[in-house]
């Protein structure tokens, strides 16, 4: 078994490279179905990291279904024909076609989270949503620190839905977003964009916190539509 393993780029995202080098590995054959990993410490070597890195990225795997573990035995490539788990390709996620996709799914579901939200939502959902924007305010726009406030807002918004299913797979379909964006560095920062994306998450949470399920709904709608123009895609393409 002879692997195509290079040592990764240094970022605020090397467990997710890691991840994505290895579930290339899987998808191009070289990684069959029960065939065994390297020791983590051999992953570690490879890639140029720390243990600790490699253990979030086969953690990851794991949850996605793409390997399972043994205590003692190591980690095994996964039957992923056979495997329930939704998982996405972070390599995947770098074609335009896909991530459009991707963020059309976000928001056909955010929206009518944002709306569940403004009906069920609780005091503490609400200072939470607070708390992520106050984040927001003090960090530079689309640094690692904005888009993990900006994650935190709408973890908090789906949250209130009080519906465990869809907070589990929105916070996944968000958390590959926003590994995109990063990936991408396509987010061009200025005082006034920051400002206007401010303002979006506001509204949201003004609606929210009036109990408006209508105004939620647009006022989500409207912020994602400005979101990806952001990113470079079409509002008409969405």
């Amino acid at each position: 078994m002879t692997l195509k393993l290079d040592k990764v780029n240094r970022g605020p995202h090397l467990s997710t490279l890691v991840a994505s080098s290895i579930s290339r590995e899987i998808a191009q054959g070289r990684l069959n179905p029960g065939d065994q990993l390297p020791t983590e410490q051999a992953l570690a070597t490879t890639f140029g990291v720390s243990r600790n890195v490699v253990r979030e990225a086969i953690a990851r795997l794991r949850s996605e279904g793409r390997i399972w573990s043994q205590q003692g035995r190591g980690a095994f490539v996964a039957d992923v024909a056979n495997s329930p788990v939704l998982t996405i390709d972070h390599d995947a996620l770098q074609q335009a076609d896909a991530f459009k996709s991707l963020f059309e799914l976000r928001g056909a579901l955010e929206v009518k989270a944002a709306a569940f939200a403004a009906q069920r939502r609780t005091d503490a959902d609400l200072d939470a949503m607070k708390s992520a924007l106050a984040a927001m305010n003090t960090a530079p726009y689309g640094s690692v620190a904005w888009l993990k406030a900006d994650l935190e807002f709408h973890r908090a918004v789906v949250a209130a839905t009080r519906n465990s299913y869809m907070e589990q797979f929105l916070i996944f379909v968000s958390e590959r977003v926003r590994e995109s964006i990063l990936a991408a560095g396509n987010q061009q920062g200025s005082d006034d964009m920051a400002s206007t994306t401010l303002g979006e998450h506001n509204r949201i949470l003004d609606a929210i916190t009036a109990g408006d399920a209508n105004a939620a709904q647009e006022a989500m709608q409207l912020h994602l539509n400005g979101a990806a123009q952001r990113v470079g895609l079409h509002v008409n393409d969405l």
